[in-house]
């Protein structure tokens, strides 16, 4: 089992005691032990497919036996097949909705992801749709998944990854200058070091002081569009990545994208989701 799938399976085995509980008393009550099933999981609705591994991983921890049949990140049609289950159906019924609301969950995000993403490559080819840390403490790792899966970038998955000063930090340090410099000597080259800035002036000082990547807060994409301007013309475009966040939405992620910056991230990926339709059929062998 690879590193990534055995991450998730320790995560998943959490999600089986939390459900479980002492076992499913209907399913037991109902059915004979060696009663045995095949099922199918497929989609109501199109979407992009995230979450397959999860739910394989589901059916496998309780004995059942999994065919994939589509990979995370294709686009599926509604009941299409996307994985075969055989096995006892106890077990079957015993996973049934971890592994429904993980791949709802996943796909969801996914298929939002993927949406925004070919709106802002139309709009400004290139730019990069991210994600943030707005996801519920213990879904992170799938629910950046299931970004990747759409084609968008996970951004940050802890606070160890990159410097990212925002304004609260700024309230507690003299200036844009000085918490760069403090997080230069204290963190290792090997890091990014990020600023949140509000207008031009904080831009500009961000990135003479020497900033990596620099964050737009909740600033209009005009506004936007001329703070880039007036950068490129002190000579403070190129070598800079700068990203847009705040105040964008799946409805208007495509003109903050025109703006001309380079990364926009949105919480709405992750902390607004709309799950898909997701069904498991299950059937007597």
């Amino acid at each position: 089992m690879n590193r990534s799938r055995q991450l998730a399976a320790d995560k998943i085995k959490e999600f089986l005691r939390e459900d479980l509980g002492y076992g499913d008393i209907t399913s037991e009550a109902l059915i004979p032990v060696d009663q045995r099933a095949r099922a199918r999981l497929f989609f109501r609705e199109p979407g992009i497919a995230s979450g397959l591994m999860e739910a394989s991983i589901v059916f496998e921890l309780l004995g059942c036996t999994v065919e994939g049949l589509t990979e995370d990140g294709d686009a599926v049609e509604p009941g299409q097949t996307l994985l075969d289950v055989e096995g006892p159906a106890v077990a079957m019924l015993s996973g049934e909705r971890t592994a429904l609301n993980i791949v709802g969950r996943m796909a969801g995000i996914a298929t939002m992801t993927a949406r925004i993403v070919d709106e802002v490559n139309e709009a400004s080819p290139g730019t990069r749709v991210a994600a943030t840390r707005k996801t519920p403490p213990g879904l992170r790792s799938l629910d950046k998944r299931a970004v990747e899966h759409g084609g968008g970038d996970t951004h940050r998955f802890r606070l160890d990854d990159c410097v990212l000063i925002k304004d609260n930090h700024l309230e507690l340090v003299p200036s844009v200058t000085e918490a760069v410099l403090r997080a230069r000597e204290a963190v290792s080259f090997t890091k990014k070091i990020e600023v949140e800035v509000r207008n031009l002036e904080e831009a500009e000082e961000a990135a003479l002081a020497g900033a990596d990547i620099i964050m737009f807060d909740n600033m209009a994409p005009l506004e936007m569009r001329r703070c880039l301007a007036e950068l490129e013309e002190r000579g403070l475009r190129k070598g800079f990545i700068y990203e847009a966040s705040g105040g964008i939405t799946p409805e208007n992620a495509a003109d903050y994208a025109a703006s001309g910056v380079d990364v926009i991230s949105l919480g709405a990926l992750t902390h607004s989701v709309r799950s898909l339709d997701v069904k498991l059929e299950i059937e007597m062998m």
